[in-house]
């Protein structure tokens, strides 16, 4: 077996609430590891893309561009199920894009921004979805409602076709070695791969306790509170390729075979432009950054004053 392996669930500092990772940290940890690619997957924004773009590029290694995204259960409001998406080309961004705007200007619900399954179906070309332990299919097959998974994950499988990957992670909290067997065994009979992730929150698992501290402050908790939620687990943090083999050892092959999927994310790897008034700026030149930037500046201006 081989020992490649890319990282496509990634949360950065600009998550906010829950992690601790930098850009260039990030970027020099996956060169160190001999990583190909890294995806970054911060929750419901873009905010770090460009600076992460330009890290990974210079250091030559390919940027993933992608999102967590909360969706709406009509049912239970507040308790909305999560899937990421990756985008696998100019269009996968700008739909992404689109959506996260979207998110925030019609989803606010209280501490998050979401979206509704449907907006997600209409704006799914070019997006490739991970479907892990916290979305509605996870939750199902953890109920045991083995046949409303089956047709959730069908419903996902209709619109997106191949571009379907059920996630599979292993850092030791509630529920993941279930919804992993439950999850390859779906796979295996609606033909849809899987993909081994770890969530990445932190980069080295010494970095627990600080993410931990992070996290409190947002959630207005003390380290010490017998209470408090804990969500996470020291495992979350940005193992080496060797590790990940050992952790899913017994997983089917094509949870490594990566190549496929993260070549079919971002195309060459180059993320297109930015989109201001319906302006769409190509930045492939220092000029077109500059010319960017004004645009932008002016349109600043005018809303301020």
């Amino acid at each position: 077996m081989s020992a490649g392996f890319v990282h496509l669930h990634v949360h950065s500092e600009y998550s906010l609430v829950d992690s601790t990772i930098r850009i260039d940290e990030l970027v020099a940890a996956c060169v160190a590891a001999g990583m190909p690619a890294v995806a970054l997957t911060d929750q419901v924004n873009l905010f770090a893309l460009v600076k992460f773009y330009q890290a990974a590029e210079k250091a030559g290694i390919k940027p993933i561009a992608g999102c967590d995204l909360w969706i709406a259960d009509p049912a239970e409001r507040n308790r909305p199920h999560r899937v990421t998406v990756l985008c696998q080309d100019n269009r996968g961004y700008r739909n992404l894009s689109r959506l996260v705007s979207r998110a925030w200007a019609e989803g606010r619900h209280g501490d998050h921004a979401l979206i509704d399954a449907e907006w997600l179906r209409e704006a799914g070309a070019g997006l490739i979805l991970l479907v892990g332990r916290d979305s509605e299919t996870g939750r199902l097959l953890l109920a045991g409602r083995t046949d409303a998974a089956r047709a959730s994950l069908r419903e996902w499988q209709r619109d997106f076709g191949d571009r379907v990957y059920l996630e599979l992670v292993r850092t030791q909290r509630a529920d993941e070695d279930a919804f992993v067997g439950a999850a390859i065994a779906l796979a295996g009979e609606l033909d849809v791969p899987v993909v081994a992730s770890n969530d990445v929150r932190f980069l080295e698992r010494d970095d627990f306790e600080a993410h931990e501290a992070r996290v409190c402050i947002h959630d207005g908790r003390v380290l010490g509170d017998p209470k408090r939620p804990r969500a996470y687990s020291d495992q979350q943090y940005l193992k080496s390729p060797q590790e990940m083999h050992a952790l899913f050892a017994d997983a089917p092959t094509g949870a490594f075979s990566l190549n496929r999927l993260y070549d079919r994310a971002i195309e060459n790897g180059r993320l297109y432009g930015l989109v201001h008034d319906g302006v769409w700026f190509h930045l492939s030149t220092p000029e077109d950054l500059e010319q960017a930037e004004t645009t932008l500046r002016a349109g600043l201006a005018r809303a301020l004053f």
